[in-house]
């Protein structure tokens, strides 16, 4: 039963509008994501993301996601069991605890202001990678290539540019826009494997600032050690769903084999689900911890 229990908690379903940078190419279209789900696995150095979300939409629209990052990232296809199984080893090892201790846990030649890096289709994802090279016309550029995809009208609006201005200023250079197309079926995409270098654990939390109503998020959090400094949204926001729990390099073998190579230099690794809530125009600070 609290298997059950918990796998609804991480599938939360709430109303969500232009959520994670979503950008509709319609206008008046509402967009619907009711699942978010997210796995971030980091060694001190590099990340592993994996995203997966359920979309649709009030009507048929095409829809363009932005995703800052601190590096160029490697994407490929992600796989939805890895989710499971992260849960699933959560739910375990928490029932065990349980059953040990008795105790239950709370929760001229004038040069491009940036450049394609990768393009590819994955199912029903569109992505580029864009590297930034000139922070003057980059905004212009963005709207430029979009319509060379085959949308003419020109969706970057004024909070959308300031935005991504202010990543530029923060010294972002590396950008992922991923174009879907929605229909009012709701279905599960693909999930999508991000793999880049950072210093720091970093999610994209104020992308979705431009966006009304409650959101939910849910991470998946795996690294070597439990975290204590936070400079972006400060760690009050975050909530434990459960107590942390340990893992070795065998139990992150089965459930995904980058993040196990990723993380192979560690015996034992923390691993715990962190929940971020609070209206979406509330996020003036992505999360960055280390």
């Amino acid at each position: 039963m609290f298997k059950k229990i918990f796998l609804l908690k991480i599938l939360l379903v709430s109303l969500i509008y232009a959520d994670r940078g979503l950008i509709p190419f319609n206008p008046g279209v509402t967009i619907f994501e009711p699942n978010q789900r997210a796995i971030i696995a980091w060694n001190g150095e590099e990340e592993i993301l994996l995203l997966s979300t359920d979309l649709h939409a009030s009507d048929s629209t095409m829809v363009l996601e932005v995703l800052p990052l601190p590096s160029e990232p490697e994407v490929r296809k992600g796989d939805i069991e890895t989710f499971h199984k992260a849960v699933n080893l959560i739910n375990q090892r928490i029932h065990m605890s349980r059953k040990k201790n008795g105790k239950r846990t709370t929760g001229g030649e004038v040069l491009p202001p940036a450049e394609i890096t990768f393009h590819e289709k994955i199912g029903a994802h569109d992505i580029s990678v864009v590297r930034l090279k000139e922070a003057e016309g980059f905004v212009e550029w963005v709207s430029n290539y979009l319509k060379s995809l085959g949308f003419e009208r020109d969706i970057i609006t004024d909070g959308h540019k300031k935005l991504i201005e202010e990543y530029i200023n923060e010294g972002f250079v590396w950008f992922v826009f991923d174009v879907i197309k929605l229909t009012e079926i709701q279905h599960t995409l693909e999930p999508i494997h991000y793999h880049f270098r950072t210093q720091k654990l970093f999610y994209p939390l104020k992308i979705m600032r431009l966006g009304s109503g409650n959101t939910t998020i849910e991470l998946i959090i795996i690294t070597p050690r439990l975290l204590s400094k936070f400079t972006g949204i400060s760690v009050k926001r975050i909530e434990l769903a459960h107590e942390p729990i340990t893992i070795t390099r065998e139990d992150i073998k089965t459930i995904d084999e980058d993040m196990h190579e990723l993380l192979k230099d560690y015996p034992e690794m923390k691993l715990r689900i962190w929940r971020i809530r609070g209206e979406m125009d509330s996020f003036s600070e992505d999360l960055i911890a280390q």
